[in-house]
């Protein structure tokens, strides 16, 4: 009886994987020294592989599914082990499961800022970061190419690869985005796309197909952030001169108030550099408006009042004016910003 017991344990009836952790890519059957026996049960579940390798060479691949195995279910195995139709003995191969399974929330970012080339800023410094999923799709090349004939491999093994083909290929995810480096903060699905084309082949080349990219966040340098601040700043002012002319200026205006409790002295400088702008502002508002006046009327609708402009003169005076009676404590602050306002709304 012990002997019976004995030659069962060294042939295997029955192969498969329960796949009891998660992150594993491939698993090696532990045969020991174990045979095979002829018509054995092989059992992949659904996204798994397996794939029988005969002394390193890689033979037979199977699908989800229950097999019997035999010469006819071995066709490269019974090839390469000169097995003829009539063959039921015991065998041995190494036999190797693969997850094909999405795996997903795989981390990728700078640690530091990279240097990447732009075409209108030329060298820039970015930093970003975000995640991706990749799923396994070919094991013959994974098996050749990664996993070989170790017991188990994981997604942690090969994490840090993979990081650095996601960062080796940020400057070209750039350049086929199309997206101007200034605006990559705001448009990170595009950037995400370009990432993924540029760096999906390295993941062919290893078995892997990569099925997703995210884009969490793009940190632009500083001085850059501050250009896209006032694009945005424009962009919800549209085109009209006038409303430009009022966000320049509401720009200027907290510089100014934080000069007003200072003295009149330093306000009156103040109010000068804002009423040369505002002067500047206006003469390109007017420059516009000129070219606007041979526009023809639309009947029925009322034309707008005309607003007097002011001299520059006149405004640098008026401000240094308030700002003195806003010193001496005349004017609150709310009086005085009133006032400042009603100064703008003459100058649109």
């Amino acid at each position: 009886m012990a002997l019976m017991d004995f030659i069962k344990k060294q042939f295997i009836d029955v192969i498969e994987w329960t796949e009891s952790t998660d992150g594993v890519l491939a698993w090696r059957y532990p045969f020991q020294d174990r045979e095979i026996q002829n018509g054995a049960t092989l059992v992949v579940r659904e996204s798994q592989m397996a794939l029988f390798v005969n002394e390193g060479q890689v033979a037979d691949l199977f699908g989800p599914g229950t097999y019997k195995l035999s010469t006819q279910t071995l066709p490269v195995l019974t090839n390469l082990k000169n097995w003829d139709k009539l063959f039921a003995s015991p065998f041995k191969s190494d036999v190797y499961f693969f997850s094909t399974r999405q795996q997903l929330d795989m981390r990728w970012g700078t640690a530091q800022p990279i240097t990447l080339r732009d075409k209108d800023f030329g060298a820039v410094r970015l930093r970003a970061f975000g995640n991706y999923s990749l799923r396994l799709v070919d094991p013959r090349k994974f098996h050749t190419e990664v996993s070989g004939t170790r017991e188990v491999y994981t997604m942690a093994d090969l994490d840090g690869q993979l990081r650095g083909v996601m960062l080796q290929h940020i400057s070209d995810a750039v350049a086929q985005s199309g997206v101007p480096f200034l605006d990559l903060a705001a448009n990170q699905v595009a950037f995400a796309k370009a990432l993924q084309l540029a760096t999906a082949p390295a993941f062919d080349a290893i078995g892997l197909r990569l099925e997703g990219v995210t884009v969490q966040n793009v940190s632009l340098p500083e001085e850059l952030q501050k250009i896209l601040d006032q694009r945005i700043g424009m962009g919800m002012v549209g085109n009209d001169m006038g409303k430009f002319v009022q966000y320049q200026t509401a720009q200027a205006l907290p510089a100014l108030a934080a000069g007003g409790g200072t003295g009149g002295s330093s306000v009156a400088g103040d109010a000068a550099g804002l009423g040369a702008g505002l002067a500047l502002g206006q003469a390109m508002a007017q420059s516009l408006q000129q070219g606007l006046q041979g526009a023809v009327p639309v009947p029925g609708v009322a034309a707008a009042p005309a607003v007097v402009p002011l001299r520059p003169e006149e405004v640098m005076s008026t401000l240094e004016k308030l700002a003195d009676l806003k010193a001496k404590g005349i004017l609150t602050d709310d009086e005085f910003s009133a006032k400042k306002a009603e100064l703008l709304k003459k100058l649109v």
